[in-house]
């Protein structure tokens, strides 16, 4: 395994440049950022091989002590990872191949072996879990698969009574992935609503590798 003390942060950013910007600042003595809903905005314009206007270059925020993994496509994904550049050495590659826009899939290095990070982003359709379940595969050494799933469950939220079938899709998708729900050491909402009428939810996930001691455990900051 890489570390035994390698740090993980995952946030949705509501497509707000300032939060990503003061995560990737505040947040540098993590190994690996997870974004969700990132803000994607225009660089600069460049000249064009396909016509005589110049096109535009959009992407997400970069700092270069970070490595930034995103697909730059039309409709804008909502995941990004970020990876810390002391990491370099590990090989990190983005898979580009056979996953929906917001599932974002990395690879990396180690002792000779492969090792994955998923970063997803299922919305209120739970279209990624579909693309999920309606796709064939196996990844191996997928290490962590996190985080919005937008699933309210007893099953992760003690204030919620009441099952959502499509935890079942969630929970088959993660075994096919030897990946298990850990227990975070403070148990908070994930979510927290604007309006005091709604309650907050729990409704961000973070699933490791079953068995893992390296990656055995994890906080959540409130809001």
């Amino acid at each position: 395994m890489i570390s035994n003390n390698i740090k993980i942060f995952s946030q949705n950013v509501w497509k707000n440049n300032l939060i990503m910007n003061t995560i990737l600042k505040v947040k540098a003595n993590f190994d690996i950022v997870f974004i969700q809903e990132p803000s994607w905005s225009t660089i600069c314009s460049i000249p064009s091989s396909r016509n005589c206007e110049e096109e535009f270059l959009v992407s997400v925020v970069n700092y270069s002590n970070w490595l930034t993994f995103a697909e730059a496509k039309n409709d804008y994904p909502r995941v990004v990872i970020y990876i810390n550049i002391r990491l370099f050495s590990l090989f990190f590659t983005l898979q580009r191949h056979h996953y929906y826009r917001d599932i974002l899939l990395v690879s990396f290095f180690n002792n000779n072996d492969v090792f994955w990070l998923m970063n997803v982003y299922s919305n209120s359709s739970h279209l990624a879990l579909k693309y999920l379940k309606n796709t064939e595969g196996y990844i191996r050494n997928l290490l962590i698969m996190t985080r919005d799933f937008n699933i309210c469950d007893s099953l992760w939220d003690s204030l919620f009574s009441h099952y959502s079938s499509i935890s079942d899709d969630l929970i088959i998708i993660t075994d096919s992935f030897n990946l298990e729900l850990p227990i975070s050491t403070n148990q908070v909402p994930t979510r927290y609503s604007n309006n005091m009428n709604d309650s907050n939810l729990v409704i961000n996930l973070i699933f490791l590798c079953s068995g893992s001691s390296e990656l055995d455990n994890h906080l959540i900051y409130p809001n």
